[in-house]
């Protein structure tokens, strides 16, 4: 199987399955001399750990988090970065019953005709569990972009709830289960999803991810735009069906002077009057917040019947038994910060490599 790496000079490639004995992955091009350990990745995976609450998975994985390679006496040294999280909470038999029919929603068919075997179990490759690798990685990403670089990330709708604008507040994000920087949305969230997981339901969710102090000129202008690489990133996150940039899908309702992101002078440089680029003009960031948002589809594993088909061809019901989150929008916070941090990494190395530093 090819495409399991992402990334030009900051390259990361997992490997592993949802309920093989471990998962992990490779960060290649990350400069030496950086101080790195487990403790400086794992705060980011303990935000994706499922079973944190009733409003997640209830699978229990400590995440924990070992570096292989590519650190020596606390400092990276050039080399590649092995890191390896075990599973310790597979349970299988879970899947055993639906081994041959295929899922609506899930990669079960398009797996099979691709490449004529699928791992049944919890999905494979093709699992959510991939993402911890990403967080991971993400943890490394932040390293190589310093401190002067903020990325936070939030979830702003749920199914048919939204949060209020105005309400924003990201101290909230780490009061909630949910990620959610309003108060109030929060617990109109918790409300509303208990009632979906009640029913064995599942619903989506939007995720937005924003990046401070990010300076102008990372990106190139035609096939190296730092937008496109935000789209490609977060797209390949699990679920994920949709992704906008700055005022995103809504900028086309407005009019070239709404849309226009005016400009004045403040002290040595200009300033912009808002920001529905999201940070990015050309495919090169303009130095304002790098602000994207993605949509991801409800789980597809509940419990009501849906009509499918088997590997025989015959007509047949599914109903998917196991742990599975009601919206797996909450726990893919973590897994877009990461994206992201990748990405900014890699174009921070870019950037250095043709432009200097």
């Amino acid at each position: 199987m090819s495409h399991n790496s992402f990334g030009h000079l900051f390259r990361v490639t997992t490997f592993g399955e949802s309920h093989g004995p471990a998962i992990g992955c490779v960060v290649d091009g990350c400069p030496p001399g950086l101080e790195l350990s487990e403790a400086d990745i794992q705060p980011y995976l303990d935000q994706r750990r499922p079973g944190q609450s009733r409003h997640t998975t209830q699978r229990q994985e400590a995440d924990q988090v070992r570096i292989l390679s590519g650190v020596f006496e606390g400092q990276t040294t050039g080399t590649p970065i092995g890191l390896l999280i075990e599973n310790t909470d597979q349970r299988s038999k879970d899947y055993s019953d639906i081994k041959d029919k295929f899922r609506p929603g899930h990669a079960d068919y398009t797996y099979i005709e691709k490449y004529g075997i699928r791992d049944y179990r919890g999905g494979g490759r093709s699992s959510a569990r991939e993402t911890a690798m990403r967080v991971a990685a993400g943890g490394v990403a932040r390293k190589v972009l310093g401190t002067g670089i903020e990325i936070r990330g939030a979830l702003v709708r749920m199914g048919e709830k939204s949060i209020n604008p105005s309400n924003w507040d990201w101290d909230e994000v780490a009061q909630n289960p949910f990620f959610c920087p309003d108060a109030t949305a929060a617990a109109a969230f918790e409300k509303y999803l208990d009632g979906i997981r009640k029913d064995g339901s599942s619903v989506g969710g939007i995720v937005e991810v924003q990046a401070a102090g990010v300076p102008a000129g990372w990106g190139a202008p035609i096939y190296g735009k730092l937008d496109a690489d935000l789209a490609q990133a977060m797209m390949s996150i699990n679920a994920v069906k949709g992704v906008e940039i700055g005022a995103g899908m809504d900028a086309a309702e407005l009019t070239g002077e709404e849309n226009a992101d005016e400009m004045r002078m403040a002290g040595n440089g200009p300033t912009f009057l808002s920001n529905n680029a999201g940070g990015i003009l050309g495919g090169i960031s303009s130095g304002q917040d790098v602000i994207v948002r993605f949509a991801v589809k409800p789980t597809s594993s509940i419990l009501s019947p849906r009509q499918t088909v088997d590997r025989d061809g015959n007509e047949t019901e599914i109903f998917t038994k196991g742990r599975h989150d009601p919206c797996v929008g909450i726990r893919a916070v973590p897994v877009g910060e990461a994206m992201m941090a990748c990405v900014l990494a890699d174009h921070l190395l870019r950037h250095r490599a043709q432009c200097g530093s």
